[in-house]
């Protein structure tokens, strides 16, 4: 009886009633998004994801205009090639809604699920775009040396990166992660809250 109702239907039919089954994605709105993108509602732009072990991440930095954030010497250039820097406090709530801002032990488990710290810098860079030591971006992580900014002025784009995490060092800092273009690890840093770091979002 089976192979009578499965001769019955076209190749039409069959190829509808696998999509339905498994090709939808529940970030797609339906203007055209892949699996492998979602937009942010609140300003309508569009980030790949990857995801790595049990982990969604965003494919490139945040790009959010949200208060208390800034373009790297406050050029929107930058802010398209490397995504915004945003102090702590700011970041604690300036990913889309079903994302975060990772914690030092979701940072810990994506360089973990890699190989470890020794490595994840050449595992995760962008394959241009560093001043030295482009990496292999194994993962499709992209990441690009952002620099960061501090009291007013900006440093180290082209040469280091710098990610928040939710978790604090004390009233005054906080753990972030951090990439330079002389070395293949990453680094795990407190830094302090009033600096302006890379944020990437992952998934809720």
């Amino acid at each position: 009886m089976i192979k009578s109702i499965i001769k019955a239907l076209s190749a039409g039919a069959v190829a509808a009633t696998f999509c339905v089954i498994g090709c939808g994605d529940d970030d797609d709105d339906g203007g055209g998004l892949s699996a492998n993108t979602f937009r942010d509602s609140r300003d309508n732009t569009t980030y790949e994801k990857v995801t790595i072990g049990a982990q969604t991440w965003m494919a490139r930095n945040l790009d959010y205009a949200a208060t208390g954030s800034a373009c790297y010497l406050n050029s929107i250039d930058s802010c398209s090639k490397y995504g915004r820097l945003y102090s702590w406090e700011t970041a604690l709530t300036a990913c889309p809604q079903g994302w975060h801002i990772p914690s030092d032990a979701e940072w810990t488990q994506l360089t973990d699920e890699i190989g470890g710290l020794s490595m994840a810098g050449v595992k995760l860079k962008f394959r241009s775009g560093w001043v030295h030591n482009n990496g292999m971006d194994q993962y499709g992580f992209s990441a690009m040396p952002g620099g960061f900014g501090y009291g007013g002025g900006f440093y180290g784009n082209g040469d280091n990166s710098y990610w928040w995490s939710s978790t604090e060092d004390g009233a005054d800092d906080a753990w972030s992660r951090h990439m330079n273009c002389h070395n293949e690890y990453m680094g795990r840093v407190s830094s302090s809250k009033n600096r302006q770091l890379s944020v990437r979002c992952v998934k809720n």
